[in-house]
Parts: structure tokens; sequence; C-alpha cells
């Protein structure tokens, strides 16, 4: 399968430097140096898609805008690019839910694409007035997307849940491109969940040994389940003409921080409850010592930031090289963020598309 790749839009802002936020960690102050105004974000899904990237993520949380409302205002400012939008089971009803999908799905030409995240921060989950356990909101999240995808079919729809509960339940106008689904999830409870509902499962951006026992585990389930599911993974890219200008860059990036501050941010990152965030600390230790942990792979993004945090870092070959180590696994999507996006993404879309374009493995979007 043709390898395909998703952009970021950076909703809780923007800068030169690392920028924090997400899993329990607040923005740090470098998000204010390009601020997410919408005509900032403009620009990055306009250069992503001029780029050939075929969507771009949107998070989810009280540290960025929402997903949902400013994807669809950035419908208009772009033609084909798709939305991969972040959202949250059980802080919006299921029925609603499949109702705002299949609107989101004809007024913009069938271009959402749905990221569900159950969510692995408790205090944060309680903000939004939710006070289940992680393993309940994976079990919520089992049932909502049941309701959510019998909708999408057309079925009328009696259900009673321990968490859900609908009665009567349709939609008058179903969506005309069903949004495939995107899931991701680290623990015993979510990869049951991922196995049943998942079009596509994300990962973050582990070593390749890592990534294979992932991507077994889920083809295991979802073989149980009669299904076929398709493997994605979340990573930060640093690609410039040689290794010694990437290495210099990603070293930049670092240059200057204060360990006070990555003290502080791993401090609160190491209160998550998130399988997937343990496994990134795991890989820096909260060190900024050996952070080249496979060839290529940089855990430097993660002293400061929640969430992803590794990145492909080298020249435009050897960044080549590793996606195609990753494809081989069974990894066919890539969603790739960089610091700031704008020119990242010229730096990637440029550089890197083209080398995999030579190699028929990846052909721009029609």
């Amino acid at each position: 399968m043709p390898l395909s790749f998703h952009w970021f839009l950076p909703t809780n802002g923007d800068s030169r430097h690392i920028v924090g936020g997400g899993h329990g960690v607040p923005t740090g102050a470098a998000g204010g140096d390009r601020p997410a105004s919408l005509a900032y974000l403009s620009q990055v899904a306009r250069t992503a898609e001029q780029l050939g990237f075929e969507g771009a993520l949107t998070p989810t949380g009280a540290w960025c805008e929402d997903a949902w409302l400013t994807t669809a205002m950035l419908v208009e400012q772009t033609e084909r690019l798709k939305f991969l939008v972040a959202f949250r089971p059980g802080l919006v009803a299921p029925a609603l839910a499949a109702q705002m999908a299949a609107t989101y799905q004809r007024h913009s030409g069938g271009r959402l694409l749905l990221n569900v995240v159950t969510g692995g921060e408790d205090q944060e989950q309680r903000a939004y007035g939710d006070f289940l356990d992680k393993d309940d909101r994976y079990a919520r999240t089992d049932e909502f997307l049941h309701i959510t995808r019998s909708l999408w079919r057309g079925e009328t729809l009696d259900f009673h849940g321990v968490h859900e509960r609908v009665e009567q339940a349709r939609l008058t106008r179903l969506p005309d491109v069903v949004p495939p689904v995107y899931f991701g999830g680290s623990s015993k409870a979510a990869g049951p969940v991922a196995a049943r509902h998942s079009d596509v499962y994300l990962t973050w951006g582990e070593p390749p040994a890592q990534v294979a026992e992932k991507i077994g585990w889920i083809r295991t389930l979802a073989k149980a389940e009669g299904r076929d599911v398709r493997f994605g993974i979340r990573l930060h890219v640093i690609a410039r003409d040689t290794a010694e200008e990437a290495w210099a860059q990603a070293d930049r990036l670092l240059s200057g921080i204060d360990p006070a501050a990555v003290a502080k941010v791993q401090a609160g990152l190491a209160r998550s409850g998130s399988e997937g965030q343990r496994r990134m600390l795991a890989l820096h230790g909260g060190s900024a010592d050996g952070l080249e942990i496979y060839p290529n792979l940089w855990a430097g993004i993660g002293l400061l930031r929640g969430g992803a945090g590794t990145a492909l870092v080298g020249s435009h070959t050897e960044v080549a090289d590793r996606i195609a180590e990753y494809h081989a696994l069974g990894i066919d999507e890539f969603v790739l963020s960089g610091y700031p996006h704008v020119e990242e993404a010229y730096w990637f879309g440029e550089g890197v598309l083209p080398v995999l374009a030579a190699r028929g493995v990846w052909r721009r979007p029609s």
C-alpha cells in the first residue's frame, strides 16, 4: 500500500522552539511566539496541502483550541486537505457525534478523519465533568463507537449499555463518506477497543522493535474480531540536506533550555495515567544524554512536551530510510510535525517526499 502523510495543526501555538503542552502539562510560553490564530493555522494547512500531505492532525484537550470548530473554519481555506480531528468520547453524546461527523462530511466534501482519544489524564477529564477511571473510559469508548458506527450504517438503534444508552436513535442523513476512525492506546484496555472499531491504529514513535510488537498485538486482536486494521505512527521530523545540519537543528532546539524547566515538565508527565506516555518517558528517562535511541530517532522533544515525544532526524535520504523501515513493519500512514510547522513542512515536503516518490512508495494525492 502506498504511504500517506499527514501534517499537524499547532492549535496550542507554534515557535522555533519546542512548545510544551498535553498530558497534564500546560503550553509553554514559547507557544506565544506564533499564536494559533486562524490566519496562521490557515497558512500551515495550505502549506501542507501544497506539499502533498493528505491530511492534518488537530489535537484535543484543555491546552489547545477546539479541534472541531477550528478545522471546520479551515475547510474553506483549503481545497483538498483532510482534517484528522481528535475528539474524546464521553464529552459529547454518541448520536450527536455521529450527526456532527455526517454534517462535516457533507459540508467538507468528505474531508473528515476522526482520531478517537479516550483520555489518559484523570485530572483533565474531571475538569470536563468526566469522573470515570481509565478502564471505564475505554469501556465507554467501546459502546460509543458501537453506537456511532451503527448509525453511520443507517440503522435505527436501541442500545442500553453500562455507560451509553440510546432509544430509536437514527440519522436523518447519512455521511456520504463514512469517516475513517483512527485510534491509539497502549494499555491492556485499549487493545480490544482498537481491534473492534479502528480503521487505523496509531502508535507514537517508538523504536522499530517496540512498534513491531504493537502491530502484532493489534493484528492478533483484530483477526479474532474478523477485521483488518491499518497502522500509522505519530512522529516529529527534522530533515535537512545533510545529517550534520539536521542534528545541529536538534541541538539548537535543546540549547539554552533551563534544566529546572525539564525537571518540572518531567515531574508532571510522571503523574500521567497514560501507558503510552509512560513508554515515551522510558525512552529518555528525563535525561538529555543519549537521546538518539535508535538510528535517526531522537527523544529530545519528549523532554518538554507531553504525548508524541520523538523525532526522525537526519538527511532527507536517512529520514526516508527510517520511514521505509517502519513501512516494512506495516506502517502505512505517518502523522508528522516539526518546529516551526510551516518551515519544517517545507523541509520534509521538498526534501523527503521526492525521495520516497522516486522509490515508488509515495505519490501526491489527487
